[in-house]
């Protein structure tokens, strides 16, 4: 966090500077503005390389509603995406720096290893599995895995009565592989939204995967959905970066810890999520 800190030490530095020129008596009120000064960074690092760049490339969800969706913008719109744009505000790039790239459950690892994205924040959940071919940073919010039924649906209250039964997930999920687990009959696809038509079918009973993105998807189609029992496993999620890239990873955790204590997190919630969701303290990021 010691450079992070720098760095908004001397952006506050030269904002000071700005407003004792604007304040001081004599000038004509023309003086050219004083730029704030640009966070720096030790070379060779991620943070020097983006920050020079003056660009990110951000991967996230483009279909989940309240974390990651395309809206009439045509950018997209959510909690994820206000997380990366903290991000990116700490390495001094703009919103309109950043590359939006859509990435589904099964592409996130390899757009990652590829360098296709510089990070992925999409409902990303950290595991070992997935720990071996990238590293995260985080987590930034705990989730879990819930059901969505029909609105008329009282036969499905928990996951033990999705044992022997259709269920549709995303191809390259955590929860897919649950619903294997337990026993469920898992129908998989790309996208989440892609398995609302199955559901209103009848060609599956439900759809499972962490309870938030079933709240986006149950706000979203008002009336038509419900999400029902108690979330059966934890979903941390996390930010995805290249493999053993330890200084970008810790000091994500430092923007991280410090958008806790200075309050954009919980903004960043409120003008997304918490349209619909109450809001939850972050957890507190692993320092692996």
């Amino acid at each position: 966090m010691t450079r992070m800190r720098i760095a908004l030490a001397a952006a506050a530095a030269a904002s000071a500077l700005v407003l004792a020129g604007c304040a001081g008596g004599g000038g004509d009120g023309t003086e050219e503005p004083t730029d704030e000064a640009a966070p720096t960074f030790e070379e060779g690092t991620t943070m020097a390389e983006l920050a020079e760049a003056g660009s990110i490339t951000v991967g996230t969800k483009f279909d989940q509603p309240l974390f990651g969706l395309v809206g009439p913008s045509g950018v997209p719109e959510g909690f994820d995406v206000e997380i990366a744009k903290i991000i990116a505000s700490e390495l001094g790039i703009s919103e309109d720096n950043i590359e939006w790239v859509e990435t589904v459950s099964a592409n996130r690892e390899p757009f990652i290893e590829n360098g296709d994205v510089d990070i992925v924040v999409a409902t990303y959940t950290i595991n070992d599995t997935r720990k071996e071919v990238v590293s995260f940073a985080g987590p930034y919010y705990m989730a879990g895995q819930s059901i969505l039924v029909l609105a008329d649906n009282d036969d499905i209250q928990s996951e033990d009565d999705l044992v022997g039964q259709p269920v549709c997930s995303v191809t390259g999920s955590t929860p897919a592989e649950k619903l294997a687990e337990i026993g469920a009959e898992p129908l998989l696809t790309d996208t989440y939204t892609n398995c609302l038509e199955p559901l209103r079918s009848g060609q599956v009973v439900a759809v499972s995967t962490d309870n938030v993105i079933l709240a986006g998807l149950a706000a979203q189609n008002e009336g038509e959905f419900k999400v029902v029992g108690e979330p059966f496993t934890d979903e941390p999620y996390g930010i995805g970066l290249a493999l053993e890239d330890d200084e970008f990873r810790n000091w994500i955790n430092d923007v991280l810890e410090a958008s806790y204590e200075d309050g954009r997190y919980e903004e960043a919630w409120n003008s997304t999520a918490g349209e619909i969701l109450p809001f939850v303290e972050p957890p507190t990021p692993d320092r692996y």
